[in-house]
């Protein structure tokens, strides 16, 4: 069984990908003074790239835990996750 990781750092990597499976570590905006559609389209951008690294891509996700700092941005989040 061959690990692979992507983007690896001092601590951790962006990605795993192991048996078939690719783990992505919780991904923030770069740019936090944008809104949450700017910080959404970010974040979206990042894993598009970690998932396509890992010789996958958005149509295979089996599972996402979306963070929001204030529930009342939950429709300006989806207005972005909603079309990609």
């Amino acid at each position: 069984m061959e690990i692979k990781r992507f983007q690896t750092g001092p601590r951790m990597s962006q990605a795993v990908a192991c048996n078939g499976f690719v783990f992505l570590a919780g991904q923030v905006a770069d740019d936090t003074k944008a809104d949450v559609a700017g910080q959404t389209r970010q974040i979206l951008a990042k894993i598009d790239r970690l998932l396509a690294d890992a010789g996958s891509d958005k149509t295979r996700i089996l599972s996402a835990t979306i963070w929001l700092a204030d529930a009342a941005t939950f429709n300006e989040m989806n207005a972005v996750w909603d079309p990609w």
